[in-house]
């Protein structure tokens, strides 16, 4: 089944404000919980759908994300369902209620005691994301490129090898939340008797507590380090741009998850070509007897060749060539082939003249042909050339 946009699964306007795309969600997910609808897969579907998008729209980064590029972006540029490539699972889902309805972290149940519960695991810690600023040349940005780090960052522990543990991993279940990870709270709410699930403080929702540290990273799992990191930066990325790299961040404390590193994208300014969007600018200036007389001239390209392009006889200043596809190529395919390179053509009019320029410019001046009473004739003009050359 096709994806539906995520404004519209929330019933939402695209300028909707954090609080607006909250309440929306809020509102689907009593409707379509799958304690209160048992068995109907369609409504699980829905149930999905709007964690989905919820997932997506209130995070602003990957909300800004999905409105330049819908479902498709940078690579690994975020990590929602369908637009980073991940799926969300049920734990997934009931993991983001805490920040919908006043908990923490993990499952809930009981809307009103329409039943639930169980939907609880024990955490991983997650390391920090690193961020990382990258100058490109315009070349680079037609071609992609490959650029190498050295990256200070946690790393697992040389010693115990991330896991905290002394002893190389001996954990015990954590006496608080017994390995769940999670402690549970029963309050009273508009909907009935509610339950949520928080973070255990005894283990910080691991479920296991480590029983002898390690000496040398004091049972964290991480201890500071470099790693020489290459990064793929895709051909047509722009300034402001954000290229995800998961996995090569800040490693997680006691065999956690690794981070991401978010590679901000920078142009340098290109002495020739001028860029907009996907096509490339370039301004080309005639002497007079081309423009007057045409000829063939040649334009430089992004990929370092020169091709060679027929001028018209009477070419005006201010006239544009639009070369097809010889601009940049769209990221990741997002759009369609390549843009184009657009020639702005304008006249040289020298400064200064030699007497014998002078002279023949004096005889011409006054000729119908200079007016623009006339058509251009050759001949005057071959006479004009043979000067400038």
């Amino acid at each position: 089944m096709a994806k539906r946009d995520y404004y519209e699964v929330l019933g939402v306007e695209k300028n909707a404000s954090e609080d607006e795309i909250k309440k929306a969600y809020r509102k689907i997910a009593i409707k379509y919980h799958p304690d209160r609808n048992p068995g109907n897969k369609e409504a699980e579907e829905k149930f999905k759908e709007a964690a989905e998008a919820y997932d997506v729209l209130h995070d602003p980064q990957k909300r800004q994300q999905y409105d330049q590029f819908g479902f498709s972006g940078p690579s690994g540029a975020s990590g929602f369902g369908g637009f980073g490539g991940q799926s969300m699972n049920m734990d997934d889902i009931f993991s983001m209620f805490g920040d919908i309805f006043g908990g923490h972290a993990g499952g809930f149940s009981g809307f009103g005691g329409f039943g639930g519960g169980g939907h609880s695991r024990p955490q991983q810690h997650r390391g920090s994301d690193l961020r990382l600023k990258v100058r490109l040349t315009l070349q680079e940005v037609a071609t992609g490129v490959t650029k190498k780090f050295k990256v200070r960052k946690d790393v697992p522990c040389s010693h115990c090898h991330g896991t905290g543990s002394e002893d190389g991993g001996n954990m015990d279940t954590c006496p608080t939340c017994h390995g769940s990870g999670v402690i549970s709270h029963t309050t009273q709410s508009i909907f009935g008797m509610m339950q949520t699930q928080g973070v255990c403080p005894t283990c910080n929702g691991e479920g296991r507590v480590v029983k002898n540290k390690c000496h040398q990273c004091n049972g964290t799992g991480v201890e500071k380090g470099e790693e020489v990191v290459e990064i793929n930066i895709p051909a047509g990325v722009a300034e402001g741009m954000v290229v995800n790299v998961p996995g090569k961040g800040n490693a997680g404390r006691r065999c956690g998850i690794t981070g991401d590193i978010q590679v901000f994208i920078e142009e340098e300014p290109n002495d020739t070509f001028v860029r907009d969007g996907s096509d490339l600018i370039y301004n080309l200036l005639l002497d007079f007897p081309t423009a007057a007389l045409g000829g063939d001239v040649e334009i430089p390209t992004i990929e370092g060749t020169r091709l060679r392009v027929k001028i018209d006889a009477g070419t005006q200043p201010g006239k544009t060539l639009r070369l097809r596809s010889k601009g940049l190529p769209a990221v990741q395919g997002y759009g369609k082939g390549k843009g184009d390179l657009i020639v702005n053509i304008s006249v040289y009019v020298p400064k200064t003249l030699s007497r014998d320029e002078k002279k023949e410019l004096e005889k011409m001046k006054d000729s119908d042909n200079f007016k623009g009473d006339a058509a251009t004739k050759r001949s005057i003009f071959q006479r004009f050339r043979n000067y400038f050359n």
